[in-house]
């Protein structure tokens, strides 16, 4: 096992080495969201079905997905009279569910503005202990709970732009001090119908660009989201007119990943290499 942290099931266990490069690793993602002064926001750790439903997310997402419920009460009189032992809890004694585990950070920052008028761009940061259920995990590559730092900007759709291209360069000079390579590869982004205009757009113009380590690894994302959560939440300019988004992503343990690879494991360099000695 290793000595900084284990992982079982997609769940990771960290100890007081991993934690001090994640945080230090935060620190750098935090500077940069410090230069265009985003403000910084912390959301609920749920979100209601009805919020995601209006995202389209159980259009794009729904194999993603994790319900959070209560145990109905017929099961919660029967269990305070046994002692059994049981490892699941069966779909028959769970309540209906309004609330998900977030599988993104960001959402929550288009619905925390949602009908609201604005007269120049936005910028805010945010973290979350996000959830994904995946077909499968591997170690810190890929995890069932991680950590996702965003930084989000919403204007007009040159202020969005300006924003996606100044970081795109910000993260990849970051990564270069860091050590870390990275290759950059256009994505998809599934919030489009293949069929509608967006989404043939998007092939002419990427909306998706990820930082991707050692050809398998995607440890962040410039997304171009166009007007979409601007539609969807309501978000207008003074005329009206849908507001255009944007966000940087970092998956923090996919970056822990990219770090410990890179130096061997070798958490005191990590720590000097990030300006944490």
């Amino acid at each position: 096992m290793n000595p900084m942290y284990a992982v079982t099931n997609g769940l990771a266990t960290f100890g007081p080495e991993a934690i001090a490069i994640i945080q230090a690793l935060d620190d750098r993602f935090l500077h940069l969201a410090d230069e265009v002064d985003a403000e910084r926001v912390v959301f609920p750790p749920l979100m209601k079905v009805n919020d995601l439903n209006k995202l389209d997310y159980f259009i794009n997402f729904p194999h993603l997905g994790l319900a959070v419920a209560g145990l109905n009460q017929e099961t919660c009189d029967c269990l305070t009279h046994q002692n059994a032992d049981f490892e699941k809890v069966s779909h028959e004694h769970i309540n209906d569910s309004a609330y998900m585990l977030p599988s993104a950070a960001c959402y929550n920052v288009y619905l925390h503005l949602r009908d609201q008028t604005l007269t120049n761009a936005r910028y805010y940061t945010t973290v979350a202990r996000c959830f994904r259920n995946e077909n499968e995990y591997n170690e810190l590559r890929r995890l069932w709970s991680f950590q996702m730092r965003e930084i989000v900007c919403i204007g007009s759709m040159d202020e969005v732009q300006t924003f996606l291209a100044a970081y795109k360069e910000k993260v990849l000079e970051m990564a270069r001090k860091l050590g870390i390579q990275f290759d950059i590869e256009t994505a998809t982004d599934p919030f489009y119908d293949k069929k509608s205009a967006k989404a043939l757009l998007q092939l002419l113009q990427p909306v998706k660009e990820e930082f991707v380590f050692n050809k398998t690894v995607s440890a962040a994302s410039v997304n171009f989201h166009r007007n979409f959560f601007g539609e969807r939440c309501n978000i207008t300019n003074e005329n009206g007119e849908p507001l255009f988004s944007g966000c940087v992503a970092f998956g923090i343990e996919r970056w822990l990943h990219a770090l410990l690879e890179t130096y061997g494991h070798d958490s005191k360099k990590i720590l000097q290499v990030l300006g944490h000695e």
